[in-house]
């Protein structure tokens, strides 16, 4: 399975048979190095409705026919859109044609029309994801760790951007919790209020696990 980075919390993986977008701000995002037309996604994951995340949904799907998975208050505004959407809820899970998506919590606002905030761990390609989505450090990320998730994570996408989300010390905690083979920060150096070296993070992560920190610029991949 490929994972590539498309600059804020734009994640894009694909197994060969599946594209999956998750958060598609591509246009707008000063750092993405795609155009939303080259993009062709068979599934898109939103975690909240805050427009750096919700971004090119709506086009994406209207040209794609793409299935937009999402959580059920953000799915019925997305529907009112001609959009395709399956609405799930915090803690539930779902099969589709390519795997399963669990959704988990986040603690972050959801965006102006209300609901909540959310994560996803997707299976993909015998491969387990998880997407933080904009999240503070919480300690049910502990459950990840082989508990609700057996045998773990593969990779977990996590933010590092401060302020608005986890910075880069706590997302090494939130590392250390989950203990997943290989951890990409996620949701830095966008704009300026959330500028991150994220050769600290990775310093943080090689004290305390041996998790695998791997930093992906915008456009860069990883095979897992």
């Amino acid at each position: 399975m490929r994972i590539r980075y498309l600059g804020h919390s734009a994640v894009e993986l694909a197994d060969g048979t599946t594209n999956i977008l998750i958060d598609p701000f591509i246009t707008g995002n000063p750092v993405c190095p795609v155009k939303a037309e080259d993009l062709n996604p068979n599934y898109i994951l939103v975690t909240h409705f805050h427009g750096d995340h919700v971004g090119d949904t709506v086009a994406l799907a209207k040209r794609t026919g793409a299935t937009v998975i999402t959580t059920y208050d953000g799915g019925l505004d997305l529907e009112a859109q001609g959009v395709k959407t399956v609405g799930m809820a915090l803690g539930g899970k779902r099969r589709f044609d390519f795997g399963l998506v669990r959704v988990t919590l986040a603690f972050h606002g959801h965006g102006e029309k209300g609901g909540h905030a959310a994560g996803f761990v997707v299976h993909l390609g015998n491969k387990r994801v998880y997407h933080a989505g904009d999240t503070a450090l919480f300690s049910d990320m502990k459950l990840l760790n082989g508990v609700i998730e057996a045998p773990g994570i593969d990779v977990a996408l996590l933010p590092i951007g401060d302020n608005f989300t986890m910075g880069p010390e706590d997302a090494a905690i939130a590392t250390q919790w989950i203990q997943p083979k290989v951890v990409v920060p996620i949701h830095w150096g966008t704009f300026p209020m959330l500028l991150q070296d994220p050769s600290d993070f990775v310093q943080r992560v090689r004290t305390v696990g041996e998790t695998r920190p791997v930093v992906l610029r915008p456009g860069e991949s990883l095979e897992v």
